[in-house]
């Protein structure tokens, strides 16, 4: 681990001389030349006999969240009947939440087991351009998932015609774009702040809004711009979701047979239950920091997006979905039913 953690820390160096080769190190005291090379990622608890549990409990569900998801790549990949767009999506999203998760995990429990809090300031913002970028990712195929739905049950005999192979990645295309622009554009203008003498960050990982607190110099421009990206795209993602699940109960209702409405509702329970899953979560943690007002109880309760959500999804998705239970059947080597 000690090895694959260094690896990692280089790669991270690379990465962001890669993303962001004309930037300096702006993030200077004001009044002195003293540059400004590190920060103190608090964590959790200070207290040393809670950080083995800890340690223990993060690498267990970082590691089911790797194994489920890879799982679940595997089982599309391998699967023939699983080769169809809503599966294409769901690959997708299981490939960003092993990101999303390796991007913040595995630096927290380095940090726990060698006992230092300590993050330099470049792997700080690749981690925050990279948490970004897979989050925002999460948000979009979720979306582009309930207009798959959509098409699915309102459409069923246009179902293949509509989402065909080009369209299918031209939407993910698109959301790839999307959230490389918005990732790029907020750790750009992090990049542009200067930090002063605290640089204590209550949190297990490089949050926006925390380093946004942290700097000394003007953020007005920074909260302008990250609560239009919030509104943008992860309201517009909303609206989409809401939209499509609107039109989806309407048709629903209009079927005739209780069967048939049980067989339509069966085909996007896993979704809904992962959109609500991650929707609830995550406005749970900001009207819960709203209202505590304390980064320690924000760091804690966002770890029901960041880790919890994405340890569950293989499992929503594979516990409610036949077709997932045959392929991982066939790759463990039990006979199906």
């Amino acid at each position: 681990m000690i090895f694959a953690m260094f690896i990692i820390e280089k790669i991270s160096h690379v990465i962001f001389f890669l993303l962001f080769p004309g930037s300096h190190l702006q993030h200077m005291n004001p009044g002195n030349d003293t540059q400004i090379s590190e920060f103190f990622l608090l964590g959790f608890s200070e207290r040393p006999a809670l950080q083995p549990l800890i340690f223990g409990l993060f690498l267990s569900m970082y590691l089911i969240t790797v194994f489920g998801n890879l799982l679940i790549l595997r089982a599309v990949s391998s699967d023939s009947h699983l080769h169809t767009p809503m599966y294409f999506f769901l690959a997708n999203l299981s490939f960003g939440d092993i990101c999303v998760t390796s991007t913040t995990v595995p630096k927290m429990l380095w940090n726990i087991q060698t006992q230092s809090k300590v993050i330099t300031y470049e792997n700080c913002i690749t981690q925050m351009y990279f948490f970004l970028l897979f989050a925002g990712l999460d948000i979009f195929l979720l979306t582009v998932m309930a207009y798959d739905r959509f098409v699915a049950i309102c459409h069923p005999l246009h179902y293949m015609v509509i989402m065909n192979p080009r369209l299918c990645g031209l939407l993910v295309l698109v959301s790839w774009i999307m959230c490389v622009l918005n990732s790029l554009l907020q750790t750009l203008m992090v990049l542009g702040l200067s930090f002063c003498t605290t640089l204590e960050i209550p949190h297990f990982f490089c949050e926006l809004s925390q380093m946004i607190q942290l700097a000394c110099s003007d953020t007005s421009i920074n909260n302008l711009v990250m609560y239009l990206a919030a509104v943008l795209l992860g309201g517009a993602s909303l609206a989409g979701i809401l939209y499509s699940y609107s039109k989806i109960v309407s048709s629903i209702r209009g079927i005739s047979s209780a069967q048939g409405k049980y067989k339509a509702f069966s085909t996007c329970a896993s979704h809904l239950s992962v959109v609500s899953l991650f929707y609830c979560t995550v406005l749970g943690v900001y009207l819960s920091s709203a209202a505590t007002q304390s980064s320690r109880s924000s760091a804690t309760a966002s770890v029901m997006y960041t880790v919890v959500t994405p340890m569950l999804n293989p499992f929503i998705y594979s516990l409610r979905n036949r077709d997932i239970k045959r392929a991982l059947k066939s790759i463990v080597g039990v006979p199906g039913t």
